[in-house]
């Protein structure tokens, strides 16, 4: 049984085989039309979502599925002190696979280790949204045909943006080239960037205007201010107007340029930029549906792919407790905590929940 929790779930030949199925799902969809009949998905989102859990439940729908699950986790026994654990248990009676949206990193790690039925990772805390950068490459894929050889800039809030973290870790597995646009205080986290090094041998330029590398850029990905998951200590109000792409900046993009955004905006992607043809964002959002629809067909063993082993993950019980508060280890005490090393120019220990880099 295979469940995704991060992109390290999928090897690479994996994923473009999702994007074909992808294709094809897209341009004939009677095709598939039938293949869920009978099966239900069950979406347990612990945190507001628009696109990811509809884009959900139409792909289920879509294959002729059903779907069951809440949106408001205050109408559900994790106000009584139910665990992650006994509610992949419990799902795991009524469903044939789970897609689940938590605000603890990590969260998503712990519903696979204990459902015995697929789990999707629909967004963890500040750690990652694996099937929103299926949908972002996917996208670039669909316009530029290729990403290996472009140059790709994720802009914003790169500290808190689950979605940058996901994309940033998924370009540089296809061979493109990375910029990071970051204000002050929102640079990507140091734990992506030793992935990106170890793993990629990528060491992104970072920069904190776009202003200073948009001629460049040949992918334009903006990220939202993540106000939710700013502690206390930040000014969102001072970090809220640091940046904007708008008509004026995109003046000085490649005619070609692609602007992207996982949504929902708020002020950092301007309103005068939907009718521009490199304004790819509304796209990316719709191709979110025939993606998740081959996700789902691929981990429920529906849909005949060549599947591969993912790369081996050296994990084992960790000495001390992870230091990150946000991490599920903190708040689901029956977890042990657990780090993986891996090699590069230094040998580097993380949590396995949340990615973030231990001290020692």
């Amino acid at each position: 049984m295979r469940h995704l929790v991060t992109l390290d779930d999928l090897s690479n030949f994996e994923i473009e085989q999702i994007f074909r199925l992808a294709a094809g799902m897209q341009s004939q969809l009677e095709t598939w039309a039938g293949i869920c009949r009978s099966k239900l998905l069950a979406t347990l989102f612990y945190e507001p979502s628009t696109r990811t859990r509809l884009s959900f439940e139409s792909a289920m729908e879509r294959l002729n599925g059903g779907t069951l699950g809440f949106a408001d986790p205050q109408g559900t026994s994790a106000t009584k002190g139910e665990t992650l654990a006994d509610t992949a248990r419990m799902v795991t009676n009524y469903a044939d696979l789970i897609v689940v949206r938590h605000n603890w990193a990590g969260s998503a790690r712990v519903m696979a280790r204990y459902a015995n039925i697929p789990v999707i990772n629909g967004g963890d805390g500040s750690h990652a949204h694996p099937t929103q950068a299926l949908a972002d490459l996917y996208t670039i894929i669909r316009r530029k045909s290729q990403v290996a050889g472009l140059t790709i800039g994720i802009c914003g809030d790169l500290q808190y943006g689950r979605a940058a973290h996901s994309f940033a870790l998924a370009v540089a597995r296809f061979g493109g080239k990375l910029v990071h646009i970051g204000p002050h205080g929102f640079q990507m986290p140091p734990w992506v960037l030793a992935r990106l090094a170890q793993h990629h041998g990528q060491k992104p330029l970072e920069v904190e205007s776009i202003t200073e590398v948009i001629e460049t850029l040949d992918v334009i990905y903006v990220n939202r201010l993540q106000e939710e998951r700013l502690p206390p200590n930040l000014n969102a109000e001072t970090a809220r107007g640091s940046y904007l792409l708008n008509a004026a900046v995109m003046k000085h993009a490649k005619p070609d340029a692609m602007i992207m955004h996982p949504l929902p905006r708020v002020n950092e992607l301007a309103y005068e930029l939907d009718d521009d043809p490199r304004a790819a964002y509304f796209e990316q959002s719709a191709n979110a549906v025939p993606i998740r629809m081959a996700l789902i067909a691929s981990l429920m063993g529906l849909e005949q792919l060549i599947l591969t082993q993912p790369p081996q993950r050296n994990i084992v019980v960790a000495e001390h407790s992870c230091e990150n508060s946000n991490c599920v280890t903190i708040h689901e005490n029956y977890l042990v905590p657990e780090r993986e090393t891996f090699s590069g120019d230094v040998e580097l220990h993380a949590c396995a929940y949340c990615g973030s880099l231990f001290s020692s």
